[in-house]
């Protein structure tokens, strides 16, 4: 192991603990992870398997600053979700750049996106997506080395947000993504965490770079068809509309109806070879229900 220090943000959520994990495992850098709450039974967890525990939040740069003294690199993730504010999620962004700035981290690996307001001349607004376009713009602007990881649609949303509900026949289940006939990009977030490991570990080839993620595409009918096939149950494409995934009403739907319109547009670098270059174990859409049936047991 070298002496060198990467920092994990949001190291108990989904994309952080993964990256934690394969950190941990695979043992070249020493591991400090950030939490708001260093105490909870996650962040314990960790720490017995090697982690170094910090209190940071991406609301304070004093905290900020003590987190990545003396590292050499950061895993940043920001979280729209957790107040719905593009402009919040940019401030965090902008104020953690700062610190790295100042700092002098050595690489800081963002888990970023597209600029589709930008990208798309103010046609579309996906604000989970901009603000983390700016961030990226951001970074660079101020001279901080930056690779942004870029994650497709994660199949992990078919266990919450896009869980097939029931037809009201009852004659099966309805799969609502309204993404039409238009294959979908996907990738387990789970594997995520080696994918930045190799890109930390070979700087002078990613510092620099946007790297769109995926594990494959498919069809709503073709997700349709392998969640059916894993779980014994009739599930089937729902054929809906963005227009009508908007008016579902639940705090984001229309940015999620604006993410799934740009899908739709094929205008999002994503990239299956790389994408497995950087995890050679990445699975796709089949092998993950393999091992993710019983998540449907409740349908």
């Amino acid at each position: 192991m070298s002496d060198k220090i990467v920092v994990v943000f949001g190291a108990t959520g989904a994309q952080g603990s993964s990256v934690t994990k394969a950190l941990l495992e695979d043992g070249t850098f020493k591991v400090r992870i950030v939490s708001r709450d260093p105490n909870k039974p996650a962040c314990k967890d960790l720490e017995k398997l090697g982690a170094e525990v910090v209190k940071a939040d991406l609301d304070d740069a004093e905290l900020l600053k003590s987190a990545v003294c003396g590292a050499h690199a950061v895993f940043l993730v920001t979280n729209y979700w957790e107040h719905l504010s593009k402009e919040k999620e940019v401030q965090q962004g902008k104020r953690f750049a700062d610190v790295a700035k100042q700092a002098g981290l050595q690489h800081v690996v963002f888990s970023g996106l597209e600029n589709v307001y930008k990208l798309t001349n103010g046609k579309l607004e996906v604000k989970h997506f901009d603000g983390k376009g700016e961030i990226e713009e951001y970074f660079r602007q101020i001279g901080v080395p930056l690779t942004s990881v870029r994650l497709p649609f994660y199949f992990e949303n078919f266990k919450s947000v896009c869980k097939p509900k029931k037809l009201p026949d009852g004659s099966g289940y309805a799969l609502g993504l309204p993404m039409g006939n238009v294959p979908m990009h996907g990738m387990a977030v789970v594997d995520l965490g080696p994918v930045v490991v190799n890109v930390l570990k070979s700087p002078e080839k990613y510092i620099g770079k946007d790297i769109g993620l995926t594990a494959g595409s498919w069809t709503c009918d073709e997700y349709a068809k392998i969640i059916s096939k894993y779980t014994g149950k009739n599930v089937v494409d729902g054929k809906m509309s963005a227009d009508a995934y908007e008016n579902l009403g639940f705090p984001g739907a229309v940015d999620l109806a604006n993410m799934f319109r740009v899908y739709t547009m094929n205008i999002l670098v994503r990239d299956t070879k790389l994408t497995s270059q950087l995890n050679a174990n990445v699975r796709n859409f089949e092998e993950w229900m393999q091992h993710n049936k019983h998540v449907f047991d409740d349908l």
